[in-house]
């Protein structure tokens, strides 16, 4: 894998909406100043790109605009990494706009850039694995940069901070606390916490012993579903067939796969019905190990674990589960292609190589 340069103070980093374009609405103005003042406490110096503010409707009907804000991201010497704003349900319309433009697959390949984001942004992921790009399923600007709270959650804070030469890290464990969502984002809700809770269980071992290793691949089941199905946009499917994102049966061989669930708490019976379409594709049988993240709210919690021992239905498979990564808070940030041997016993997650180009290990 190509990996990017870690971050320096000083750096110029972008902001871009390849997703929702709501970070462009008012009701997001005050998450905006939080967020670029947290960046620049930092010693980062953010940049919104060109279209990433012109809105829900306009980014909704113009994917270009949002390909073009990522390429000029890459064709800008001076943006050493970039935040994605949020995530949404559409980011592979921009796949076209960016697979058949030579010169952003040369940028790609030539200067390689920290790029970090969860949920639907798993599609863009996935677009930097083809290209053999490195990138970060790891935190996003609204949800995590600008959080609302006073400061950063303590977690997540670390993670970013881990994006930074000098200070990479190279295992992950589990949170002392989780956080739930929030069910007001307005300025009202400035300076209050979310509700917190202790994390009782850590890391939970569904199934298997011992330890397993191998390269980092995933990301959010809905997206992967909806890449293999077409269920969510007719079209989707056919991109996919056409530009062949979701990774073929070989490329899932030996790898560590990292699944979590969206936002939208898929019922039991609505998970066994997106794995059940992962498994068709042969993807449980050729696999190291499987990651879980924790379902938001930790809605259904029990309920998702036994779908997915039923659903795989293999024993020898190892299975740790309720991990700090994507839509549950607080975030870790997981590595595409980076090798990773994961402990069950000590239940710790560990980077067995350097996670950027140039980057000494803390």
């Amino acid at each position: 894998m190509i990996k990017p340069n870690a971050l320096e103070k000083g750096d110029k980093v972008a902001i871009l909406s390849l997703s929702s374009g709501m970070l462009g609405e008012d009701s997001c103005s005050h998450q905006i100043e939080i967020g670029k003042k947290r960046l620049e406490h930092m010693g980062l110096k953010p940049v919104f790109m060109a279209n990433a503010l012109k809105g829900i409707d306009y980014l909704k009907n113009h994917p270009e605009a949002r390909a073009q804000d990522l390429k000029n991201a890459f064709q800008d010497p001076t943006i050493k990494g970039i935040f994605c704003a949020i995530g949404g349900d559409d980011t592979y319309r921009l796949v076209p706009y960016l697979l058949e433009d030579k010169e952003f697959i040369r940028n790609v390949k030539t200067t390689p850039k920290l790029f970090t984001g969860f949920s639907d942004t798993t599609v863009n992921h996935l677009l930097f694995y083809k290209l053999g790009m490195t990138s970060f399923y790891g935190p996003n600007f609204i949800n995590d940069i600008a959080e609302l709270e006073d400061n950063m959650l303590f977690y997540t804070k670390e993670t970013v901070a881990s994006y930074f030469r000098g200070f990479e890290q190279n295992e992950i464990r589990s949170s002392n606390y989780w956080y739930e969502e929030r069910t007001d984002f307005s300025k009202q809700s400035i300076g209050i916490n979310r509700i917190q809770h202790s994390e009782k269980r850590g890391y939970e071992i569904l199934q298997g012993t011992g330890s397993f290793s191998g390269p980092l691949l995933g990301g959010c089941l809905e997206s992967l579903y909806d890449l293999l199905t077409g269920e969510r946009y007719l079209d989707e499917a056919e991109m996919n067939q056409r530009y062949s994102l979701y990774p073929s049966l070989e490329e899932w061989e030996g790898k560590i796969l990292f699944l979590e669930t969206s936002e939208e708490k898929p019922t039991p019976k609505r998970l066994e019905q997106m794995l059940v379409a992962l498994k068709k594709t042969g993807l449980f049988s050729v696999i190291n190990g499987l990651l879980i993240g924790k379902p938001q709210n930790e809605v259904y919690y029990q309920s998702y674990k036994e779908i997915y021992k039923k659903v795989i239905s293999d024993e020898s498979l190892p299975i740790l589960y309720n991990i700090n990564f994507g839509h549950a808070y607080p975030r870790c940030a997981l590595p595409y292609g980076v090798d990773t041997t994961v402990d069950m016993n000590e239940k710790i997650i560990t980077f067995n190589e350097s996670l950027f180009k140039t980057s000494a290990i803390k």
